[in-house]
């Protein structure tokens, strides 16, 4: 996929050189022999500006890398459900490449080709093709939403992973809305006001918690609606909901929103999605214009374009060390690697920002001193169930209500990097205290389809 927008490159002196890099083919067999060659800041280059690249540059500091990203920011995923309801102002559950990571080199692009003999990655950006050395190769690609081959998903579901498809999931419920109050009987207001999310992981739950609450708080200025029911549906094929969690909490997950009106339905799938309804493994038909997939994440197909060891499931192999195995100098790590934890044998960490921190720190570590092996004991688990309610798992403490609603918070704040971040979501959230949730959609952002990678 060509990138489309501006690079933008800090050079230091020594490091920017132009040269012919002969043989060097890309994925689509374009020659890209006459690209021009860069060392990478202090010898490290990494690819993918996530939550997991983002700390290892971060966490780097004056040691330098070169960050690839094709895009200026990092995302803070937890917080999109906040970001999607209006609780947040969208442009601060982001932290911008450049000022997160003050010591590194960015460029705004993507990799195309990598040739591990040569120490050298092909980025394709807007202006020209770069071939950049490396000593250290970091690769930090995450993962995109997972899909199955259901008829009518790729075109007629909404996806939940980037800051675009929040944005966008946003306006379209508030289009519901307003679609609900023009129509000219009750069967057109029910289907226009049923929404559908599949996956009942923290992404479905928060999301349908935050943007129920966010329906809520706007049905008050639809007179017309007042009265009409709206039908929340959560479809997951598990047997309980947030199946990551203990069983209590869970089902006091399940219960609150139960006590809401939400629609839970646990050993479903989803079978078919057409423009006005989506099918259920039951046989049931719902009518609705909202399906909202959440089920679950796979590692982003580009890696298999970098000639990596790759897992049954496309992650990117590595030891416990976080090396790549059989490459003494490419590493790898985040949700598109399939990392060894020694505090848990024989289970892999699970693709959230808690270990992609801890996963940055020891590879910082291991970049520049003797490799040691990984080993993190997860501290726990937490989810918001919209405003007020919450639920944690922390050191063995489990909260729920209120006091779960805090430490779920208190704990995102502490992830998210920068003061400035910080201050800025603290003052979304003491508004959010005081008023109601803004109900102005946002400018209409491009949106990938899910089946789009």
């Amino acid at each position: 996929m060509a990138a489309d927008a501006r690079v933008a490159v800090r050079r230091k002196v020594g490091i920017t050189a132009f040269a012919a890099i002969p043989h060097l083919q890309r994925h689509d067999g374009q020659d890209t022999s006459m690209a021009r060659e860069r060392i990478a800041t202090g010898g490290t280059l990494i690819l993918g500006g996530g939550f997991a690249g983002g700390y290892v540059a971060r966490l780097l500091g004056k040691r330098g890398s070169t960050i690839v990203s094709p895009e200026n920011f990092m995302l803070y995923t937890p917080m999109l459900p906040e970001a999607a309801s209006g609780t947040l102002e969208p442009r601060h559950t982001v932290v911008p490449l450049r000022v997160m990571c003050p010591h590194a080199e960015f460029v705004l692009g993507r990799a195309t080709a990598h040739d591990p003999e040569r120490a050298l990655v092909q980025v394709e950006t807007e202006q020209d093709l770069l071939n950049i050395r490396y000593e250290n190769l970091v690769v930090a690609l995450g993962a995109i939403s997972r899909t199955l081959p259901i008829p009518g998903l790729a075109e007629h579901a909404l996806g939940f992973k980037s800051l675009a498809d929040a944005i966008y999931l946003r306006n379209h419920i508030l289009r519901r809305l307003e679609a609900a109050s023009a129509a000219s009987n009750d069967a057109h207001r029910r289907r226009e006001l049923t929404f559908v999310f599949v996956g009942a992981g923290y992404a479905g739950v928060e999301a349908l918690a935050e943007l129920s609450d966010l329906v809520r708080d706007a049905l008050r200025y639809y007179p017309a609606l007042r009265h009409v029911p709206q039908h929340w549906v959560l479809v997951d094929a598990a047997p309980k909901i947030l199946p990551e969690i203990p069983m209590r909490l869970g089902d006091y997950a399940a219960a609150q929103l139960a006590k809401r009106g939400v629609d839970i339905r646990t050993g479903t799938t989803l079978d078919r999605v057409e423009p006005h309804a989506a099918t259920l493994s039951d046989g049931e038909k719902l009518l609705t214009h909202t399906v909202v997939w959440t089920a679950g994440v796979k590692a982003n197909p580009l890696l298999s374009q970098f000639g990596l060891p790759l897992d049954e499931r496309g992650r990117v192999v590595v030891d416990s060390t976080l090396r790549v195995e059989g490459m003494h100098n490419v590493w790898a790590l985040g949700d598109g690697a399939r990392v060894p934890n020694e505090a848990t044998p024989g289970q892999p960490d699970p693709p959230t920002c808690q270990h992609a921190l801890r996963q940055a720190r020891r590879l910082a570590k291991n970049l520049h001193g003797e490799a040691e092996t990984y080993r993190y004991r997860m501290l726990g688990q937490v989810a918001t169930l919209g405003r007020y309610k919450g639920i944690a798992d922390v050191l063995g403490v489990r909260l729920r209500g209120f006091p779960g609603w805090w430490v779920t918070r208190t704990y995102h704040l502490y992830q998210l990097p920068l003061f400035s971040r910080k201050l800025r979501v603290v003052t979304d959230w003491t508004t959010s205290l005081l008023f109601r949730r803004d109900i102005a959609e946002l400018g209409m952002l491009g949106r990938r389809g899910l089946g789009d990678g």
